[in-house]
């Protein structure tokens, strides 16, 4: 059984809450993702990803300059321990209809992230059947 620290992405760039949507744009651009962890220290808040700032901020009317990370974010995240199973991480994708997750290790500090393509490369049978549940076409919110 391979666990999701051998297959995360470490070393991931984070953003604090108090930074601005534009600071978090262009800090995706320059990293060529599309979500970054929102954290206190190596404490995870929060998620925020470039559909957050879009949908939640500037279709709202919100500056980007003017509105802080912490307004837009995903506060109630779910995440992976750098224990768990490869298979776990796969689960927790499927169920939540998300492509990539935050890893934190026992004192619950954030050492990275694992994606969908981590779990493609190191198993395909794993990760085809998560992108068949994170695909499954989701209730619009409205």
């Amino acid at each position: 059984m391979q666990t999701v620290s051998e297959v995360m992405t470490r070393n991931v760039e984070v953003i604090a809450p108090e930074e601005s949507l534009q600071r978090a744009a262009q800090l995706m651009d320059e990293l060529n993702v599309g979500a970054l962890p929102v954290c206190s220290g190596k404490e995870l808040l929060g998620m925020i990803t470039d559909r957050d700032i879009t949908v939640r901020a500037v279709a709202a009317g919100q500056g980007p300059s003017e509105t802080c990370v912490s307004d837009v974010m995903s506060e109630r995240v779910r995440w992976v321990s750098e224990d768990d199973s490869t298979a776990t991480a796969a689960h927790q994708m499927s169920d939540m209809q998300v492509r990539r997750l935050p890893v934190l290790n026992a004192r619950r500090e954030l050492v990275g992230i694992v994606s969908l393509g981590d779990l493609a490369t190191h198993d395909t049978a794993q990760a085809d059947e998560a992108l068949r549940e994170i695909s499954t076409p989701s209730q619009p919110d409205r």
